[in-house]
């Protein structure tokens, strides 16, 4: 018999991998869901599997490295097919013996949410489910997010959820609730206009040590390895009063101090938006810091833009600049010029930014890709006095560059998610190597003490 308010519990699972660190990852989808939820007078709870404050951890500094930190971590067997990489593979997150009581501490769900983010941490993503299986054997599971929006048939075959949700669920999350549970809510939202969304629901989380904040979403550009434009097909922005106000309220009500823009287009047409959110952030003077994980567009930087991030507390900013050979571009994207780097490098000097506060991503690990290319991107980068950071490819279905890294890979990505990770640079031609790979990170990390 149903409750006459269901309760839903949503789930952020754990990680399979062999490297992991909380640089600022929430599961924002997930929380602003619950946060919908709650605010259509549903019961929610939410357990989050990488829970670095869970009451049962040896909890570190909130405010270390503006709210980042390790996961816990536990070594588990390496999936088949990459028993051969010499790296120890790990669950990063709680205990599963936390993660059951937790589950019976709860009452039984109506129904459960469960959301995924890089599609080769699809063996968490099972792992999750079955144990919510064995606590709540007669609960709906539904499964969303990344990776069940990229692999959705390898999701449907392997992952054990009773459904599958690509894409966003905001527009039908009413739709699926009433189906599963009977209840039927009106939306009080504009699914289409961020202004009318709740914040996401970050009070569910046992410490709130930094927000994720989203202006915007979409992407204009279509570079050939990255599925931003396939997951968020369409662009919608907030305006700047709508930021601000959400700025002024987890920072007065949750003494936050570190936000992190999850944009992947904050500076396009910024004197439409970036600009007016800058200048009000400004004058609000709320002495906050700012990061950006997700990097910003390089052409968007101008002598104001710059002057105007600086001033308003971004204290980590990250540039897409992906290679700076910028000959035949265009097989990667063409939303840079070296000119258009150059200048921007030196107007965020100007601007007073320091070298260790600017990186520039240099993807690492393409189909075909030297690494000699690598090495002379890493050295034109130093050569702007910027950090390079290498960032390697992960190969994703349903973009421009998935048939050429399934031609090029040494395994079957095809046949199964976790063949993508980045860690263990799938397209390199050559065997896994972690001796190269440390000289290049060893050459690249030399830029912060020169």
């Amino acid at each position: 018999m149903k409750r006459d308010v269901p309760h839903i519990l949503l789930v952020n699972p754990w990680i399979h991998d062999f490297a992991a660190y909380d640089f600022w990852a929430k599961p924002l989808g997930l929380l602003t869901l619950a946060a919908l939820l709650r605010s259509h007078g549903l019961s929610v709870s939410y357990i989050d599997c990488l829970d670095r404050f869970h009451p049962r951890a040896q909890i570190s500094d909130p405010a270390a490295r503006f709210g980042r930190g390790p996961y816990l971590k536990t070594r588990i067997a390496k999936p088949h097919g990459l028993e051969d990489v010499q790296r120890n593979f790990s669950r990063y997150g709680i205990k599963p013996s936390w993660f059951t009581a937790d589950l019976q501490d709860l009452p039984q769900p109506d129904l459960i949410l469960i959301t995924s983010l890089m599609t080769y941490w699809c063996t968490g993503v099972q792992e999750t489910i079955t144990i919510m299986r064995t606590v709540f054997p007669d609960s709906a599971i539904i499964l969303g997010g990344i990776y069940a929006s990229l692999c959705h048939d390898h999701a449907s075959t392997y992952a054990g959820a009773d459904e599958i949700f690509p894409g966003p669920a905001e527009e039908t999350l009413f739709a699926l609730i009433d189906r599963y549970t009977g209840f039927a809510a009106t939306p009080r939202f504009n699914a289409q206009e961020l202004d009318t969304y709740p914040y996401p629901a970050l009070d569910l989380q046992n410490r709130i040590n930094y927000v994720p904040l989203l202006t915007s979403r979409g992407c204009p550009f279509k570079c050939t390895y990255c599925a931003s434009h396939f997951l968020n097909p369409n662009q919608m922005r907030r305006s700047p009063e709508s930021v601000i106000a959400e700025l002024k309220f987890w920072h007065q009500a949750h003494a936050v101090t570190d936000f992190v823009l999850y944009d992947d287009a904050f500076l396009i047409n910024a004197e439409q938006h970036a600009i007016p959110i800058l200048e009000k952030a400004i004058q609000a003077d709320l002495n906050i810091r700012f990061h950006t994980p997700n990097a910003v567009h390089i052409r968007g930087i101008t002598a104001e833009t710059a002057r105007l991030l600086f001033k308003a507390g971004f204290k980590t900013l990250r540039l897409g600049l992906e290679t700076a050979e910028f000959d035949h571009r265009e097989a990667i994207d063409e939303k840079v010029s070296e000119s258009d780097f150059r200048q921007a490098a030196g107007y965020l000097k100007d601007a007073g930014f320091e070298k260790h506060q600017v990186g520039a991503y240099l993807l690492m690990g393409l189909p075909g890709q030297e690494l000699s290319s690598v090495e002379r991107s890493i050295r034109a980068v130093k050569e702007t006095q910027i950090t390079p950071i290498l960032a390697y490819y992960s190969p994703i279905p349903h973009t421009a560059m998935w048939k050429t890294a399934v031609a090029t890979s040494r395994y079957d990505l095809e046949a199964d998610p976790i063949f993508t990770n980045n860690s263990i640079i799938p397209c390199q031609s050559e065997a896994f190597n972690w001796e190269t790979v440390s000289a290049l990170k060893e050459l690249a990390s030399d830029s912060n003490r020169e």
